[in-house]
């Protein structure tokens, strides 16, 4: 902006009269001073364009370093866990969240042993599996530190035929209820591949985390009915407990390939066996793969983490439901399984998170050897915990990590071709 000597001032090149003419979004050319140089902590009271309005009004803070809900995540080997040289015949993915129980931490997770690596839907039999988690069981570990872990084996063996989750069970999450151990699974009833990825949930009980686990051989959460967006599957059940009740959030997949869609629904129950009733504002999120939680205030916090428009966030919502962005970060876990102290306390002053399990897919980076394994991160998304470290607003990456993501084989052919856009 310039000034004139006649009293007009230059905003671009745009002239309005200095005094009484109006700005092009309807504020007065008397506006207040410039923009002060020291971000103001609270909203200051002056006219906003969008962006400033809304890093006072859609945050926690306009700092990211201030915003109790952003985080960066670091990332630590687990010891403990064989892969069998990783060749692709063992695999472990999708853990629970982490809860502590006399003194030591327990986590569930998806186990595959098989005898050779995924083979695809076409090839699968009852020993060949057709995806990573195909032909699965839930197995469980524990730990003094989070950091070495002793597994303990199988926690859910898979049922006989019929029972919901012969074929595989998969993707589990724990649920702490008055005294008694619940796990929701995924319960898959064919090879993952056949028609799709498709499953509803299902759920086992024990009076300990150690077992033995009874199932209950029946769906909790049934798929939607036909034309609905859940209705081929419900997956990764995510339950805490709010209000007295169980709060069970869980992800689906719905339109078609090449286009296929990935949400949140919840569903609530009195009872961890149901009947779960699904919420009528579902999809409640509207990206995200596996969803991971955590009480927050009083209201729930959720890694919103790929897929969607709004990948890469951290999310809010006050009253459980109606979910707002809190926080734009990156290098977010995948399948995060955070340790959650409040998670089944039923509490209305939710304190957040330090550390949690997630998982690396296709370790070896070859469809040959496809498996996963667990991993470590850790973060401050807790009102416990001040570490400016986890605060940082930039993460460096060393350049091969860009060239990873370079062009395909199919851009360079047409590249080759001269079909290039210049």
């Amino acid at each position: 902006m310039r000034r004139t000597p006649v009293g007009f001032v230059f905003v671009g090149a745009m002239l309005f009269f200095q005094g009484t003419g109006t700005w092009a979004d309807g504020g007065t050319a008397a506006s207040p001073a410039a923009f002060p140089f020291i971000l103001p902590e609270r909203k200051p009271d002056r006219p906003l364009g969008a962006a400033m309005e809304r890093i006072y009004t859609k945050y926690e803070a306009p700092q990211p370093q201030d915003n109790e809900l952003f985080s960066q995540f670091k990332y630590t080997e687990l010891k403990g866990f064989d892969y069998h040289g990783h060749d692709g015949t063992v695999s472990r993915r999708d853990p629970s969240k982490v809860i502590l129980h006399d003194g030591k931490y327990y986590v569930w997770y998806t186990h595959r042993q098989t005898p050779v690596p995924p083979q695809g839907a076409e090839l699968c039999t009852d020993t060949v599996p057709s995806s990573d988690w195909d032909l699965a069981e839930v197995w469980y570990a524990t730990s003094d530190d989070g950091f070495a872990w002793e597994e303990q084996g199988v926690a859910l063996a898979r049922p006989p035929r019929p029972d919901p989750g012969w074929r595989s069970v998969t993707t589990t999450d724990i649920l702490v209820w008055k005294g008694r151990y619940y796990l929701y699974f995924q319960a898959f009833m064919e090879a993952s591949g056949k028609r799709g990825d498709d499953c509803p949930v299902s759920v086992a009980w024990a009076d300990s985390p150690d077992g033995p686990w009874t199932f209950s051989n029946r769906i909790v959460i049934p798929n939607g009915a036909e034309g609905e967006w859940d209705q081929y599957s419900i997956h990764d059940p995510y339950p805490l407990v709010h209000d007295g009740r169980i709060y069970l959030y869980y992800k689906s997949d719905f339109g078609e390939n090449p286009h296929k869609v990935r949400m949140q629904g919840l569903a609530i129950a009195d009872n961890p066996l149901g009947p779960f009733a699904k919420h009528p504002l579902n999809p409640v999120i509207t990206s995200g793969h596996e969803t991971s939680l955590f009480p927050f205030k009083e209201g729930v916090a959720a890694l919103v983490y790929k897929d969607g428009p709004e990948h890469n966030t951290v999310q809010y919502a006050k009253d459980w439901v109606n979910f707002e962005i809190a926080a734009i970060t990156e290098l977010m876990p995948w399948a995060a399984a955070p340790y959650v102290p409040d998670a089944f306390t039923d509490t209305w002053d939710g304190r957040g998170i330090t550390w949690g399990l997630a998982h690396f897919i296709n370790y070896n980076d070859d469809w040959k050897t496809f498996h996963s394994v667990l991993v470590r991160f850790d973060c401050d998304l807790s009102r416990d915990l001040d570490d400016p470290e986890m605060k940082e607003q930039r993460v460096n990456h060393r350049p091969e990590v860009y060239y990873r993501q370079g062009l395909s084989a199919r851009q360079r052919e047409r590249m080759a071709g001269g079909n290039r856009q210049e």
